[in-house]
């Protein structure tokens, strides 16, 4: 049995909860959010609580219970409090630049790279710095992986985007191979 599944999910008086045909739909200070709930796992919102609740135990079933309860949480949170992404990047000439809802890349290429900002997610744009935040984690995470897939970090050097407090494996040049 899944012991993350079996936890419910407490939400505080500011957080509103409903469910409507297999949508559940959480209010809160930061915006709102909604998903899909498998249709194998009932959800429950008792007083100040959501419950998720699996009707039998086929493998598949057991895996998605942990996970909806974990999404479900992860919206709970996002309205509540939010979640933030910082970006850092290192290189000669590697900068970011705000452009209105574009963000601006600087990293080597011969020519510019701009992405737009997506709905729900505000950034904070600094020379060597993005601060990403939003309601939604999956919005946030993916949009940080898109913005990090431009130009990975290096091992040799450490120059290129990276998220802040990520470890880097850095590895000798072929200097150190004499």
């Amino acid at each position: 049995m899944s012991r993350i599944g079996k936890r419910p999910i407490p939400f505080g008086a500011k957080v509103e909860v409903s469910l409507k045909e297999g949508v559940i739909r959480v209010k809160g200070p930061k915006g709102t959010l909604e998903r899909t709930v498998h249709p194998k796992l009932t959800v429950r919102v008792e007083k100040n609580a959501i419950l998720v609740e699996r009707g039998d135990d086929e493998k598949e079933t057991k895996s998605l219970h942990g996970l909806y309860r974990m999404l479900i949480s992860n919206m709970v949170t996002g309205v509540t409090e939010g979640f933030t992404r910082v970006l850092d990047v290192k290189g000669t000439g590697y900068k970011f630049e705000q452009k209105g809802g574009k963000i601006g890349f600087v990293l080597g290429f011969s020519h510019p790279v701009e992405l737009t900002v997506p709905k729900g997610i505000t950034a904070e744009v600094k020379v060597n710095e993005i601060t990403l935040t939003s309601a939604d984690k999956q919005l946030l995470g993916d949009f940080a992986a898109k913005i990090k897939a431009l130009r990975p970090v290096e091992p040799y050097k450490a120059k290129g985007i990276s998220y802040r407090g990520q470890v880097i494996r850095r590895k000798a040049g072929k200097a150190a191979a004499k």
